[in-house]
């Protein structure tokens, strides 16, 4: 059966975003959209402010990651990369001790993709670097969609493996999680495009967001008992714990097993855990991975909602 295909049309920037701060920047502050961003390069975005002072110029976006509270500067730029943006970027990054440095623009020119991949390269491994194309695109008359491509992104395990001491401060523990973790990564990415996940580091614990800046999904491997874990990690809110252990039954019911409730000093936890033979075994690490994953997936359906409820 013969099918009529359409066919896709690039549109210009400028046809759509006219001024590149009234318009451009407008629309990228919104917050479905910085999630469009957000969900290309797994880091959470919330934003600040637009068009923040730094000495006698203005950052475009200045925001924050949502769980470290990382401060992130957005550079946009429709047209294609010059030297004057890359020393604004740098400008940028130092009035506010920026960790994550976004650069989005039409096109990219050789000499400065070099220049961010060298950036990436030459700092530590608490700094990132992004260049960004966007594109518009449309179907025969629809509405113009949003395309993000990252052209340039940090090499998260080389710049972990750089800022290693020759004292060897980093055990061969700490290799085993950072080498876990980049690996779940890779894996959940290949399966899911949406879930935002951030750098790895060598650690036992990987946190993934949950919209709230009082809890997240906190994933953990213990190597000297050899157990996953995937636990709901509440910071300093002892009403969102409370609300949520009123709900244990349903709550439980809907993950399909008994969890484990901690309420501590600081920080509450409500806990699942997996025993496992090995927790650093390669011949088994996609059983893990996918273990993690959905129930990374699962705890985001079942503590969403009930986020969502508490914060109205």
């Amino acid at each position: 059966m013969k099918k009529n295909l359409s066919k896709l049309n690039k549109i210009e920037l400028r046809e759509v975003w006219v001024h590149e701060a009234t318009d451009f920047t407008n629309w990228l502050s919104q917050p479905e959209n910085l999630d469009l961003l957000s969900e290309e390069i797994g880091v959470d975005i919330k934003l600040v402010q637009t068009e923040a002072n730094v000495g006698r110029f203005n950052v475009d976006i200045l925001a924050e990651e949502e769980n470290s509270g990382k401060k992130i500067i957005i550079e946009n730029q429709l047209e294609d990369t010059n030297h004057d943006h890359l020393g604004k970027i740098i400008t940028y990054a130092s009035g506010y001790d920026a960790k994550i440095i976004i650069w989005i623009v039409r096109d990219v020119r050789e000499e400065h993709q070099k220049a961010v991949e060298w950036l990436n390269e030459h700092t530590d491994e608490h700094v990132s670097f992004f260049l960004i194309k966007i594109e518009l695109w449309q179907i025969e008359g629809s509405n113009p969609a949003p395309k993000f491509e990252v052209i340039v992104s940090p090499n998260e395990w080389a710049k972990t493996i750089r800022t290693i001491p020759p004292s060897g401060e980093l055990t061969d523990t700490k290799l085993q999680q950072l080498d876990f973790w980049s690996k779940f990564k890779t894996f959940v990415r290949a399966k899911d495009s949406k879930i935002r996940l951030q750098t790895p580091r060598p650690q036992h614990w990987y946190d993934v967001a949950m919209g709230i800046s009082d809890a997240h999904v906190a994933l953990t491997i213990n190597s000297r008992e050899n157990l996953l874990g995937c636990e709901i990690y509440i910071s300093r809110n002892k009403d969102l714990f409370k609300f949520l252990r009123e709900q244990k039954v349903e709550i439980e019911k809907e993950i399909g097993e008994e969890v484990e409730w901690v309420d501590a000093p600081v920080a509450s936890r409500i806990k699942l855990k997996k025993h496992v033979s090995d927790v650093f075994g390669q011949e088994v690490a996609d059983s893990y991975n996918d273990w993690l994953y959905v129930k990374t997936v699962l705890f985001q359906k079942v503590f969403g909602r009930r986020f969502k409820e508490f914060k109205k």
